[in-house]
């Protein structure tokens, strides 16, 4: 199971033709590079009208749960802030007017 498989090795005889001399040989000819396409084995996924509707709408829905959660963490942020500034304002006025009487 985990071990790797090998393609079969080529079993085609050797060439025995005899090499001319290089005197003798013809121009070579500029082959043209042959491009195969490259062949997957994953599965390829289809989206119908149906299923892309549901992704897009699956999306915006991601979307707006993230917004959500963002301004509701900058509105905690707001409302403390605020009420610290409220606190600090009343503590200042009994210190003040503490310092008059």
């Amino acid at each position: 199971m985990f071990t790797p498989k090998y393609p079969p090795q080529d079993t085609a005889p050797p060439a025995t033709t005899m090499p001319l001399p290089a005197a003798d040989l013809p121009a070579p000819a500029a082959p043209a590079p042959v491009v195969a396409a490259p062949v997957s084995n994953r599965p390829v996924i289809q989206l119908t009208p149906g299923s892309a509707l549901a992704l897009a709408a699956g999306g915006g829905a991601v979307v707006l749960v993230v917004g959500a959660v963002l301004v509701s963490m900058l509105l905690a942020v707001a409302i403390t802030a605020m009420s610290v500034a409220v606190c600090a304002l009343v503590i200042r006025s009994i210190l003040n007017q503490e310092r008059n009487h």
